[in-house]
């Protein structure tokens, strides 16, 4: 009697296990996740508040660059050139055949210096007192070199040519002295020319800056009196 009625106990215990040991025994459900407990109200949003203009403090210093100034700051500017020339190099106001045109990069093409209309043969002068740092052929030409005195550290140097020196290297010479004669070959202009450059270091320069205004502005023409012609 006992042992039907554990039997009868157990019955339903050995169905469910012989159901799981053949997969037909239903699965378990999933554990239920946790429900975070309910917080603090979240403060209601601030409206968002206008942007600020920005102070001057803060403002690009490259947007108030001045027109013409280097476009990188800290760019070097172009050095100072004393006017301490005396004389022209060739004539009293020699005509300018073609002007300085300084390269944009240091060996990009452009005119480095000025030409100066002048016949062969004429002399040519040392524009300011210096010393004479070479006088020679250079590349089938005639060039003499003069480092100025008291123009800084570099010197300045300016050079003719083509011109056939008659000073040597090393020589003082002073404003107004002749240095040499417009050579007749190795000139690029009809009629003759000298070419008139002015350096500092290795940074080309406009030699025509030399000059001092009184120097460079040409005088007024003035009609003069004729003698010993009747008037009409």
């Amino acid at each position: 009697m006992h042992a039907k009625r554990l039997l009868g106990g157990l019955a339903p215990l050995l169905t469910i296990m012989i159901l799981a040991s053949t997969g037909w025994a239903a699965p378990l459900p999933p554990p239920r996740a946790p429900v975070p407990s309910p917080g603090p109200p979240a403060s209601p949003a601030s409206p968002a508040s206008p942007a600020s203009p920005a102070s001057p403090a803060t403002v690009n210093p490259a947007a108030r660059a001045v027109p013409g100034a280097p476009a990188v700051p800290g760019a070097p500017a172009v050095p100072a050139v004393p006017a301490v020339a005396r004389v022209w190099p060739v004539g009293s106001r020699p005509p300018v055949v073609r002007g300085w045109e300084p390269p944009a990069t240091p060996y990009a093409r452009g005119h480095r210096g000025v030409d100066l209309a002048a016949a062969p043969g004429a002399p040519v002068r040392a524009v300011a007192a210096g010393r004479v740092s070479f006088a020679g052929p250079v590349g089938g030409r005639g060039v003499v070199a003069l480092e100025l005195s008291a123009t800084g550290e570099p010197p300045l140097r300016t050079t003719y040519e083509p011109v056939r020196a008659s000073v040597r290297q090393g020589d003082m010479v002073v404003a107004g002295q002749v240095v040499g004669t417009v050579e007749p070959a190795g000139s690029h202009c009809d009629g003759g020319c000298v070419h008139w450059g002015l350096l500092r270091g290795e940074t080309y320069l406009d030699p025509l800056s030399l000059l001092p205004p009184w120097l460079r502005r040409r005088l007024p023409a003035r009609l003069l009196p004729v003698l010993g012609v009747p008037p009409p």
